[in-house]
Protein backbone atom coordinates (compact mmCIF):
# COMPACT_ATOMS: atom_id res chain seq x y z
CA UNK A 1 0.00 0.00 0.00
CA UNK A 2 1.68 3.38 -0.80
CA UNK A 3 2.30 6.41 1.95
CA UNK A 4 -0.61 8.24 0.33
CA UNK A 5 -3.19 6.12 0.78
CA UNK A 6 -2.37 4.77 3.90
CA UNK A 7 -2.38 8.55 5.02
CA UNK A 8 -5.94 9.03 3.79
CA UNK A 9 -7.01 5.54 5.34
CA UNK A 10 -6.26 6.64 8.46
CA UNK A 11 -7.89 10.21 8.26
CA UNK A 12 -10.72 8.21 7.42
CA UNK A 13 -10.25 6.16 9.86
CA UNK A 14 -9.58 8.81 12.19
CA UNK A 15 -12.24 10.86 11.35
CA UNK A 16 -15.00 8.04 11.97
CA UNK A 17 -13.62 7.66 15.31
CA UNK A 18 -13.80 11.24 16.45
CA UNK A 19 -17.15 10.91 15.11
CA UNK A 20 -18.09 8.40 17.49
CA UNK A 21 -16.00 10.10 20.40
CA UNK A 22 -17.92 12.97 20.14
CA UNK A 23 -21.04 11.23 20.24
CA UNK A 24 -20.76 10.22 23.80
CA UNK A 25 -20.68 13.97 24.74
CA UNK A 26 -23.23 14.15 26.97
CA UNK A 27 -24.28 17.83 27.54
CA UNK A 28 -26.94 17.43 30.09
CA UNK A 29 -26.32 17.90 33.72
CA UNK A 30 -24.79 15.26 35.97
CA UNK A 31 -28.11 14.57 37.75
CA UNK A 32 -28.66 13.68 41.93
CA UNK A 33 -32.27 13.76 43.43
CA UNK A 34 -32.22 15.76 46.05
CA UNK A 35 -30.73 14.62 49.80
CA UNK A 36 -33.73 15.70 52.31
CA UNK A 37 -32.76 16.35 55.88
CA UNK A 38 -35.45 14.33 57.39
CA UNK A 39 -36.48 13.35 61.15
CA UNK A 40 -35.24 10.38 62.47
CA UNK A 41 -38.77 9.21 64.00
CA UNK A 42 -42.39 10.11 63.32
CA UNK A 43 -43.57 12.37 65.62
CA UNK A 44 -47.48 10.95 66.14
CA UNK A 45 -47.86 6.96 67.16
CA UNK A 46 -49.78 4.49 66.32
CA UNK A 47 -52.01 3.11 68.45
CA UNK A 48 -50.55 -0.85 67.95
CA UNK A 49 -47.18 -2.12 68.51
CA UNK A 50 -45.15 -3.96 65.70
CA UNK A 51 -45.64 -7.94 67.08
CA UNK A 52 -42.07 -9.14 65.29
CA UNK A 53 -39.30 -8.61 63.24
CA UNK A 54 -41.18 -9.60 59.88
CA UNK A 55 -44.05 -7.18 60.59
CA UNK A 56 -42.47 -3.97 60.20
CA UNK A 57 -43.14 -4.10 56.19
CA UNK A 58 -46.68 -4.19 55.30
CA UNK A 59 -47.20 -6.46 52.41
CA UNK A 60 -48.42 -5.43 48.68
CA UNK A 61 -52.06 -7.32 50.05
CA UNK A 62 -52.11 -5.28 52.94
CA UNK A 63 -56.07 -4.99 52.78
CA UNK A 64 -56.29 -8.92 54.37
CA UNK A 65 -54.68 -7.23 57.83
CA UNK A 66 -58.49 -6.69 57.72
CA UNK A 67 -59.52 -10.60 57.45
CA UNK A 68 -62.47 -9.92 55.56
CA UNK A 69 -63.04 -12.93 52.91
CA UNK A 70 -65.44 -10.73 50.95
CA UNK A 71 -63.12 -7.74 50.93
CA UNK A 72 -60.51 -9.91 49.46
CA UNK A 73 -62.39 -10.95 46.57
CA UNK A 74 -63.57 -7.23 45.60
CA UNK A 75 -59.84 -6.02 45.84
CA UNK A 76 -58.91 -9.02 43.49
CA UNK A 77 -61.47 -8.28 41.39
CA UNK A 78 -60.90 -4.72 41.27
CA UNK A 79 -56.88 -5.41 40.37
CA UNK A 80 -58.14 -7.42 37.21
CA UNK A 81 -61.21 -5.58 35.93
CA UNK A 82 -61.08 -2.19 37.19
CA UNK A 83 -61.64 -0.07 34.12
CA UNK A 84 -59.43 3.36 35.08
CA UNK A 85 -56.49 0.59 36.50
CA UNK A 86 -56.84 -0.54 32.82
CA UNK A 87 -56.35 2.66 31.35
CA UNK A 88 -53.75 3.50 33.48
CA UNK A 89 -51.29 0.24 32.26
CA UNK A 90 -52.30 1.18 28.98
CA UNK A 91 -51.23 4.33 29.27
CA UNK A 92 -47.79 2.71 30.69
CA UNK A 93 -47.31 0.59 27.20
CA UNK A 94 -47.84 3.56 25.59
CA UNK A 95 -44.85 5.08 27.31
CA UNK A 96 -42.67 1.90 26.43
CA UNK A 97 -43.46 2.64 22.60
CA UNK A 98 -42.18 6.23 22.79
CA UNK A 99 -39.06 4.77 23.94
CA UNK A 100 -38.17 2.63 20.85
CA UNK A 101 -39.87 5.76 18.95
CA UNK A 102 -36.94 7.50 20.22
CA UNK A 103 -33.95 5.11 20.12
CA UNK A 104 -34.94 4.43 16.43
CA UNK A 105 -33.55 8.09 15.95
CA UNK A 106 -30.14 6.35 16.89
CA UNK A 107 -30.11 3.71 14.08
CA UNK A 108 -30.04 4.31 10.09
CA UNK A 109 -32.77 4.87 8.17
CA UNK A 110 -33.43 2.25 5.38
CA UNK A 111 -35.87 1.98 2.20
CA UNK A 112 -36.59 0.70 -0.85
CA UNK A 113 -39.07 1.82 -3.99
CA UNK A 114 -40.36 0.71 -7.20
CA UNK A 115 -41.74 2.48 -9.70
CA UNK A 116 -43.16 1.79 -13.42
CA UNK A 117 -44.90 4.35 -15.87
CA UNK A 118 -46.30 4.40 -19.17
CA UNK A 119 -47.13 7.46 -20.95
CA UNK A 120 -48.61 8.02 -24.65
CA UNK A 121 -49.09 11.63 -26.72
CA UNK A 122 -51.72 12.05 -29.26
CA UNK A 123 -51.08 11.13 -32.12
CA UNK A 124 -52.51 14.43 -33.79
CA UNK A 125 -51.00 16.74 -31.19
CA UNK A 126 -49.42 20.54 -32.68
CA UNK A 127 -45.72 20.18 -33.14
CA UNK A 128 -45.73 16.68 -32.25
CA UNK A 129 -42.38 15.28 -32.07
CA UNK A 130 -42.37 12.65 -34.35
CA UNK A 131 -40.84 9.76 -32.91
CA UNK A 132 -43.07 7.00 -30.39
CA UNK A 133 -45.69 8.31 -29.22
CA UNK A 134 -45.93 5.59 -26.28
CA UNK A 135 -43.07 5.87 -23.58
CA UNK A 136 -42.11 3.43 -20.66
CA UNK A 137 -40.02 4.37 -17.72
CA UNK A 138 -39.06 1.82 -15.16
CA UNK A 139 -36.71 2.65 -11.70
CA UNK A 140 -35.99 0.79 -8.30
CA UNK A 141 -33.87 2.50 -5.97
CA UNK A 142 -32.90 2.72 -2.40
CA UNK A 143 -32.45 5.06 0.61
CA UNK A 144 -30.23 5.24 3.49
CA UNK A 145 -30.12 8.31 5.92
CA UNK A 146 -28.26 8.51 9.60
CA UNK A 147 -27.64 11.36 12.18
CA UNK A 148 -24.95 11.03 13.88
CA UNK A 149 -25.40 11.87 17.67
CA UNK A 150 -22.67 13.82 18.32
CA UNK A 151 -24.22 15.80 21.38
CA UNK A 152 -26.09 13.01 22.90
CA UNK A 153 -29.55 15.34 22.25
CA UNK A 154 -31.00 12.11 20.58
CA UNK A 155 -29.53 10.15 23.29
CA UNK A 156 -30.84 12.43 25.89
CA UNK A 157 -34.50 12.07 24.47
CA UNK A 158 -34.31 8.25 24.38
CA UNK A 159 -33.47 8.34 28.31
CA UNK A 160 -36.15 11.11 29.13
CA UNK A 161 -38.92 9.22 27.22
CA UNK A 162 -37.28 5.90 29.78
CA UNK A 163 -37.87 7.77 32.56
CA UNK A 164 -41.23 8.82 30.85
CA UNK A 165 -42.13 4.77 31.28
CA UNK A 166 -41.26 4.65 34.48
CA UNK A 167 -43.52 7.46 35.58
CA UNK A 168 -46.66 6.05 34.04
CA UNK A 169 -45.14 2.53 35.79
CA UNK A 170 -45.27 4.92 39.14
CA UNK A 171 -48.40 6.06 38.10
CA UNK A 172 -49.86 2.86 37.58
CA UNK A 173 -48.42 1.86 41.03
CA UNK A 174 -50.36 4.61 42.76
CA UNK A 175 -53.49 4.44 40.71
CA UNK A 176 -54.02 0.60 41.96
CA UNK A 177 -52.85 1.52 45.65
CA UNK A 178 -55.33 4.51 45.51
CA UNK A 179 -58.44 2.08 44.11
CA UNK A 180 -57.25 -0.52 46.21
CA UNK A 181 -57.60 1.97 49.47
CA UNK A 182 -60.80 3.76 48.16
CA UNK A 183 -62.68 0.37 47.55
CA UNK A 184 -61.38 -0.91 51.34
CA UNK A 185 -62.65 2.38 52.69
CA UNK A 186 -65.97 2.46 51.10
CA UNK A 187 -66.64 -0.92 51.93
CA UNK A 188 -65.79 -0.41 55.95
CA UNK A 189 -68.08 2.55 55.31
CA UNK A 190 -70.79 0.22 54.12
CA UNK A 191 -70.49 -2.09 57.33
CA UNK A 192 -70.51 1.09 59.60
CA UNK A 193 -73.91 1.87 58.21
CA UNK A 194 -74.95 -1.76 58.41
CA UNK A 195 -74.24 -1.82 62.11
CA UNK A 196 -75.85 1.68 62.40
CA UNK A 197 -79.44 0.62 60.90
CA UNK A 198 -79.09 -2.64 63.07
CA UNK A 199 -78.44 -0.23 66.16
CA UNK A 200 -81.56 1.61 64.80
CA UNK A 201 -84.03 -1.30 64.42
CA UNK A 202 -82.90 -2.42 67.40
CA UNK A 203 -83.72 1.02 69.06
CA UNK A 204 -87.05 0.68 66.95
CA UNK A 205 -88.04 -2.40 68.43
CA UNK A 206 -87.26 -0.81 72.04
CA UNK A 207 -88.98 2.22 71.50
CA UNK A 208 -92.02 0.44 70.16
CA UNK A 209 -92.25 -1.57 73.25
CA UNK A 210 -91.95 1.80 75.30
CA UNK A 211 -95.13 3.13 73.64
CA UNK A 212 -97.17 0.52 73.81
CA UNK A 213 -95.92 0.61 77.76
CA UNK A 214 -97.05 4.75 77.75
CA UNK A 215 -100.48 3.76 76.27
CA UNK A 216 -100.87 1.07 78.84
CA UNK A 217 -100.03 3.67 81.41
CA UNK A 218 -102.90 6.55 79.99
CA UNK A 219 -105.23 3.68 80.04
CA UNK A 220 -104.66 3.01 83.48
CA UNK A 221 -104.47 6.66 83.96
CA UNK A 222 -101.24 6.28 85.73
CA UNK A 223 -99.69 8.88 83.26
CA UNK A 224 -100.74 11.71 80.63
CA UNK A 225 -101.10 12.10 77.03
CA UNK A 226 -98.17 14.12 76.55
CA UNK A 227 -95.84 11.02 77.40
CA UNK A 228 -97.78 9.25 74.50
CA UNK A 229 -96.91 11.50 72.15
CA UNK A 230 -93.47 12.25 72.86
CA UNK A 231 -92.98 7.95 72.47
CA UNK A 232 -94.54 8.18 69.13
CA UNK A 233 -91.86 11.71 68.23
CA UNK A 234 -89.09 9.22 69.40
CA UNK A 235 -90.51 6.36 67.53
CA UNK A 236 -90.93 8.14 64.39
CA UNK A 237 -87.85 10.42 64.27
CA UNK A 238 -85.50 7.82 64.87
CA UNK A 239 -87.83 5.81 61.63
CA UNK A 240 -86.80 8.94 60.06
CA UNK A 241 -82.91 8.93 60.75
CA UNK A 242 -82.88 4.96 59.75
CA UNK A 243 -84.27 5.83 56.38
CA UNK A 244 -81.11 8.42 55.70
CA UNK A 245 -78.42 5.70 56.63
CA UNK A 246 -79.99 3.43 54.13
CA UNK A 247 -80.03 5.89 51.69
CA UNK A 248 -76.73 6.61 52.72
CA UNK A 249 -75.96 2.95 52.13
CA UNK A 250 -76.80 2.06 48.85
CA UNK A 251 -74.89 5.11 47.27
CA UNK A 252 -71.82 3.41 48.89
CA UNK A 253 -73.21 0.08 47.76
CA UNK A 254 -73.12 1.76 44.12
CA UNK A 255 -69.53 3.26 44.18
CA UNK A 256 -68.45 -0.65 45.56
CA UNK A 257 -70.21 -1.67 42.28
CA UNK A 258 -68.27 0.61 40.17
CA UNK A 259 -65.12 -0.24 41.35
CA UNK A 260 -65.48 -3.64 40.88
CA UNK A 261 -66.41 -3.06 37.73
CA UNK A 262 -70.28 -3.87 37.62
CA UNK A 263 -73.17 -2.58 37.20
CA UNK A 264 -75.11 -1.18 40.53
CA UNK A 265 -78.55 -2.42 39.55
CA UNK A 266 -77.32 -5.81 39.65
CA UNK A 267 -74.87 -5.11 42.98
CA UNK A 268 -75.31 -6.22 46.42
CA UNK A 269 -73.87 -6.52 49.63
CA UNK A 270 -75.74 -8.69 52.22
CA UNK A 271 -75.82 -6.45 55.29
CA UNK A 272 -74.35 -7.71 58.82
CA UNK A 273 -75.54 -6.85 61.97
CA UNK A 274 -71.89 -5.80 63.68
CA UNK A 275 -68.57 -4.64 62.11
CA UNK A 276 -66.16 -7.54 62.32
CA UNK A 277 -63.02 -6.48 61.15
CA UNK A 278 -59.35 -6.89 62.70
CA UNK A 279 -57.81 -4.18 63.92
CA UNK A 280 -54.55 -4.11 61.77
CA UNK A 281 -51.14 -3.31 63.12
CA UNK A 282 -49.64 -1.05 60.50
CA UNK A 283 -45.37 -0.43 60.75
CA UNK A 284 -44.76 3.00 60.01
CA UNK A 285 -40.89 2.17 59.78
CA UNK A 286 -38.58 5.24 59.55
CA UNK A 287 -39.48 9.13 57.51
CA UNK A 288 -36.23 8.67 55.89
CA UNK A 289 -38.02 5.22 54.40
CA UNK A 290 -41.00 7.03 52.80
CA UNK A 291 -39.23 8.27 49.98
CA UNK A 292 -38.67 4.45 48.38
CA UNK A 293 -42.18 3.20 49.00
CA UNK A 294 -44.29 5.64 47.65
CA UNK A 295 -45.07 5.29 44.29
CA UNK A 296 -46.05 9.34 43.41
CA UNK A 297 -42.78 10.65 44.89
CA UNK A 298 -40.96 8.23 42.64
CA UNK A 299 -43.14 9.15 39.60
CA UNK A 300 -42.48 13.12 40.44
CA UNK A 301 -38.57 11.82 40.78
CA UNK A 302 -38.96 10.83 37.39
CA UNK A 303 -40.49 13.60 36.30
CA UNK A 304 -37.38 15.70 37.72
CA UNK A 305 -34.68 13.15 36.39
CA UNK A 306 -36.63 14.09 32.46
CA UNK A 307 -36.27 17.64 32.84
CA UNK A 308 -32.54 17.35 34.15
CA UNK A 309 -32.14 15.34 30.23
CA UNK A 310 -34.25 18.45 28.29
CA UNK A 311 -31.57 20.96 29.14
CA UNK A 312 -29.03 18.27 27.33
CA UNK A 313 -31.27 18.77 24.65
CA UNK A 314 -31.36 22.09 24.88
CA UNK A 315 -27.83 22.56 25.23
CA UNK A 316 -27.46 20.76 21.96
CA UNK A 317 -29.28 22.94 19.70
CA UNK A 318 -26.33 25.26 20.14
CA UNK A 319 -23.87 22.63 18.04
CA UNK A 320 -23.71 21.53 14.32
CA UNK A 321 -26.36 19.63 13.34
CA UNK A 322 -24.95 16.66 11.15
CA UNK A 323 -27.24 14.02 8.79
CA UNK A 324 -25.66 11.62 6.27
CA UNK A 325 -27.98 10.50 3.40
CA UNK A 326 -27.15 8.28 0.34
CA UNK A 327 -29.45 6.78 -2.23
CA UNK A 328 -29.29 4.64 -5.52
CA UNK A 329 -31.01 2.25 -7.82
CA UNK A 330 -31.36 1.71 -11.88
CA UNK A 331 -33.90 3.13 -14.13
CA UNK A 332 -34.69 2.83 -17.90
CA UNK A 333 -37.18 3.78 -20.73
CA UNK A 334 -37.71 -0.48 -20.68
CA UNK A 335 -36.96 -3.43 -18.64
CA UNK A 336 -33.09 -3.82 -18.82
CA UNK A 337 -32.43 -1.85 -15.54
CA UNK A 338 -30.11 -4.16 -14.40
CA UNK A 339 -27.32 -2.70 -15.96
CA UNK A 340 -24.52 -0.30 -14.78
CA UNK A 341 -24.95 2.26 -17.75
CA UNK A 342 -29.15 2.72 -16.07
CA UNK A 343 -27.30 2.95 -12.41
CA UNK A 344 -28.04 6.10 -10.24
CA UNK A 345 -26.99 7.14 -7.11
CA UNK A 346 -26.64 9.98 -4.80
CA UNK A 347 -24.64 10.80 -1.21
CA UNK A 348 -23.92 13.63 0.64
CA UNK A 349 -24.05 15.51 4.22
CA UNK A 350 -26.16 18.37 4.95
CA UNK A 351 -23.95 20.27 8.33
CA UNK A 352 -26.00 23.34 10.21
CA UNK A 353 -24.82 25.59 12.58
CA UNK A 354 -27.39 28.19 13.93
CA UNK A 355 -25.85 31.79 13.89
CA UNK A 356 -28.38 34.32 14.60
CA UNK A 357 -31.81 33.25 15.72
CA UNK A 358 -32.74 36.28 18.04
CA UNK A 359 -32.25 34.62 21.07
CA UNK A 360 -34.32 31.78 20.62
CA UNK A 361 -32.28 28.71 21.65
CA UNK A 362 -30.88 30.83 24.74
CA UNK A 363 -34.76 31.12 25.84
CA UNK A 364 -35.21 27.79 25.08
CA UNK A 365 -32.16 26.71 27.48
CA UNK A 366 -33.90 29.22 30.02
CA UNK A 367 -36.92 27.67 29.95
CA UNK A 368 -35.20 23.59 30.27
CA UNK A 369 -33.42 25.36 33.27
CA UNK A 370 -36.67 26.60 34.67
CA UNK A 371 -38.68 23.62 34.01
CA UNK A 372 -36.14 21.77 36.15
CA UNK A 373 -36.39 23.92 39.21
CA UNK A 374 -40.04 23.40 39.25
CA UNK A 375 -40.13 19.82 39.10
CA UNK A 376 -37.49 20.03 41.82
CA UNK A 377 -39.87 22.41 43.99
CA UNK A 378 -42.41 19.82 42.85
CA UNK A 379 -41.04 17.03 44.40
CA UNK A 380 -40.35 18.70 47.60
CA UNK A 381 -43.60 19.36 47.79
CA UNK A 382 -44.55 16.08 47.05
CA UNK A 383 -42.45 14.66 49.98
CA UNK A 384 -43.61 17.12 52.54
CA UNK A 385 -47.31 16.05 51.37
CA UNK A 386 -46.51 12.52 51.82
CA UNK A 387 -44.77 13.17 55.40
CA UNK A 388 -48.06 14.99 56.52
CA UNK A 389 -50.22 12.05 55.72
CA UNK A 390 -48.50 9.69 57.04
CA UNK A 391 -48.58 12.26 60.60
CA UNK A 392 -52.18 12.76 60.25
CA UNK A 393 -52.71 9.09 59.77
CA UNK A 394 -50.74 8.31 62.87
CA UNK A 395 -52.76 10.99 64.89
CA UNK A 396 -56.21 9.84 63.93
CA UNK A 397 -55.37 6.10 64.71
CA UNK A 398 -54.10 6.99 67.72
CA UNK A 399 -56.64 9.52 68.84
CA UNK A 400 -59.69 7.60 67.54
CA UNK A 401 -58.85 4.51 68.86
CA UNK A 402 -58.95 6.07 72.36
CA UNK A 403 -61.80 7.60 71.66
CA UNK A 404 -63.55 4.33 70.68
CA UNK A 405 -62.98 2.89 73.88
CA UNK A 406 -64.03 5.66 75.88
CA UNK A 407 -66.88 5.45 73.53
CA UNK A 408 -67.68 1.51 74.20
CA UNK A 409 -67.95 2.16 77.91
CA UNK A 410 -69.84 4.98 77.84
CA UNK A 411 -72.61 3.02 75.28
CA UNK A 412 -72.51 0.07 78.16
CA UNK A 413 -73.43 3.35 80.33
CA UNK A 414 -75.95 4.55 78.69
CA UNK A 415 -77.76 1.26 78.00
CA UNK A 416 -77.80 0.69 81.84
CA UNK A 417 -79.51 4.26 82.02
CA UNK A 418 -81.33 3.67 79.52
CA UNK A 419 -83.19 0.24 81.17
CA UNK A 420 -83.16 2.00 84.77
CA UNK A 421 -85.15 4.81 83.61
CA UNK A 422 -87.66 3.04 81.80
CA UNK A 423 -88.42 0.23 85.36
CA UNK A 424 -88.67 3.62 87.38
CA UNK A 425 -90.96 4.83 84.89
CA UNK A 426 -92.82 1.66 84.93
CA UNK A 427 -92.80 1.72 88.91
CA UNK A 428 -94.15 5.43 89.04
CA UNK A 429 -91.43 6.96 90.05
CA UNK A 430 -89.81 8.28 87.17
CA UNK A 431 -90.89 10.47 84.54
CA UNK A 432 -91.33 9.66 81.16
CA UNK A 433 -89.00 12.54 80.37
CA UNK A 434 -86.34 11.21 82.37
CA UNK A 435 -86.96 7.84 80.24
CA UNK A 436 -86.74 9.91 76.88
CA UNK A 437 -83.81 11.70 77.47
CA UNK A 438 -81.90 8.23 78.84
CA UNK A 439 -83.08 6.59 74.99
CA UNK A 440 -81.57 9.79 72.91
CA UNK A 441 -78.63 9.93 74.37
CA UNK A 442 -77.95 5.86 74.23
CA UNK A 443 -78.91 6.30 70.70
CA UNK A 444 -76.47 8.65 69.81
CA UNK A 445 -73.76 7.07 71.78
CA UNK A 446 -74.44 4.01 69.84
CA UNK A 447 -74.62 5.60 66.56
CA UNK A 448 -71.52 7.83 67.65
CA UNK A 449 -69.33 4.66 68.50
CA UNK A 450 -70.02 3.09 65.25
CA UNK A 451 -69.18 6.34 63.78
CA UNK A 452 -66.11 6.40 65.48
CA UNK A 453 -65.07 2.80 64.54
CA UNK A 454 -65.67 3.31 60.82
CA UNK A 455 -63.34 6.36 61.11
CA UNK A 456 -60.83 4.39 63.40
CA UNK A 457 -60.76 1.46 60.48
CA UNK A 458 -60.50 3.86 57.50
CA UNK A 459 -57.82 6.14 58.95
CA UNK A 460 -55.59 2.87 59.11
CA UNK A 461 -56.37 2.62 55.31
CA UNK A 462 -55.10 6.08 54.69
CA UNK A 463 -52.33 5.43 57.02
CA UNK A 464 -51.78 2.37 55.02
CA UNK A 465 -51.93 4.30 51.64
CA UNK A 466 -49.84 6.85 52.82
CA UNK A 467 -47.17 4.87 54.07
CA UNK A 468 -46.83 3.28 50.01
CA UNK A 469 -48.91 0.18 50.85
CA UNK A 470 -46.33 -2.04 50.86
CA UNK A 471 -44.59 -0.87 47.26
CA UNK A 472 -40.91 0.02 46.72
CA UNK A 473 -39.05 1.67 44.31
CA UNK A 474 -36.92 -0.83 43.78
CA UNK A 475 -40.51 -2.48 41.76
CA UNK A 476 -40.49 -0.05 39.06
CA UNK A 477 -38.88 -1.05 35.92
CA UNK A 478 -35.15 -0.36 35.00
CA UNK A 479 -34.24 1.62 32.17
CA UNK A 480 -33.64 -1.25 29.71
CA UNK A 481 -37.32 -2.47 31.20
CA UNK A 482 -38.80 -0.16 29.22
CA UNK A 483 -38.31 -0.97 25.65
CA UNK A 484 -41.46 -2.70 24.48
CA UNK A 485 -39.83 -4.32 21.49
CA UNK A 486 -36.44 -5.13 19.69
CA UNK A 487 -35.37 -3.36 16.67
CA UNK A 488 -35.96 -6.32 14.73
CA UNK A 489 -38.89 -7.88 16.29
CA UNK A 490 -41.79 -8.02 14.18
CA UNK A 491 -43.98 -10.74 16.16
CA UNK A 492 -46.10 -10.18 19.45
CA UNK A 493 -46.72 -6.78 18.79
CA UNK A 494 -50.22 -6.55 19.96
CA UNK A 495 -49.51 -6.84 23.96
CA UNK A 496 -45.37 -6.34 25.31
CA UNK A 497 -43.93 -8.43 27.74
CA UNK A 498 -45.32 -7.08 31.32
CA UNK A 499 -42.65 -5.54 33.14
CA UNK A 500 -42.46 -3.69 36.32
CA UNK A 501 -45.45 -5.56 37.92
CA UNK A 502 -47.73 -3.57 35.50
CA UNK A 503 -49.75 -6.10 33.47
CA UNK A 504 -53.46 -6.15 32.72
CA UNK A 505 -55.75 -8.27 30.38
CA UNK A 506 -54.95 -8.62 26.48
CA UNK A 507 -58.62 -8.58 26.02
CA UNK A 508 -60.82 -5.87 27.36
CA UNK A 509 -63.59 -7.21 25.74
CA UNK A 510 -63.54 -9.84 28.36
CA UNK A 511 -64.55 -7.07 31.16
CA UNK A 512 -68.06 -5.96 29.29
CA UNK A 513 -70.30 -7.93 30.68
CA UNK A 514 -71.55 -5.03 33.70
CA UNK A 515 -74.25 -7.48 34.85
CA UNK A 516 -72.36 -8.96 37.70
CA UNK A 517 -73.11 -9.51 40.78
CA UNK A 518 -71.49 -9.04 44.04
CA UNK A 519 -68.89 -12.43 45.46
CA UNK A 520 -70.44 -14.52 47.39
CA UNK A 521 -67.41 -14.85 49.88
CA UNK A 522 -68.60 -14.04 53.27
CA UNK A 523 -68.08 -11.42 55.37
CA UNK A 524 -65.91 -11.04 58.29
CA UNK A 525 -69.01 -10.60 60.72
CA UNK A 526 -71.27 -13.30 59.03
CA UNK A 527 -73.05 -14.89 61.62
CA UNK A 528 -72.81 -12.41 64.35
CA UNK A 529 -75.77 -10.49 65.85
CA UNK A 530 -75.68 -7.24 67.55
CA UNK A 531 -75.96 -7.74 72.00
CA UNK A 532 -79.58 -7.38 72.57
CA UNK A 533 -80.72 -4.47 74.82
CA UNK A 534 -81.82 -5.32 78.22
CA UNK A 535 -85.55 -4.48 78.60
CA UNK A 536 -86.73 -4.65 81.94
CA UNK A 537 -90.38 -4.07 80.74
CA UNK A 538 -90.50 -7.63 79.90
CA UNK A 539 -90.02 -8.85 83.73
Amino acid sequence: MSTHRFKKLALACGTVLTAFGLSACDLAPTYTPPTFVVPASWHGQGPFATATPADTTLPTDWWKLLNDPLLNEMEATLTKANPDLQAAAERFIQARALVVQARSELLPHLAMGAGAFDNKQSSDRLFRYKGNITETDEEYHGLASWEPDFWSAIRNHVRAQKQFAQEKAADFAMSRLSLQAELASDYVQLRGYDAQIAIYNQSIGYYQKALQITQNQLEHQAAPRLDVARAQAQLYSTQAAELDVQAAREVTEHAIAILTNASPSSFHIAPTQVMGFNQPSVPAGVPSELLQRRPDVASAEREMAQANREIGIARAAFYPHVSLQAGGGFAQNGFDLANLANSLWSYGASFELPIFEGGLRRAELQHAWSAYRETRDTYRSKVLDSFREVEDGLSRTNRLDQENHALKKAVDATLATQNMTMTLYQGGVGTYLEAIFAQVQTLDTRIHQIEVATRLYQADIGLIRALGGGWNVKLLPTMDQTLSITPLQYDDLHHPQPVGGVDISQHPEAFENLSSAAPSAPAAATGKTLRPIYDQAEH
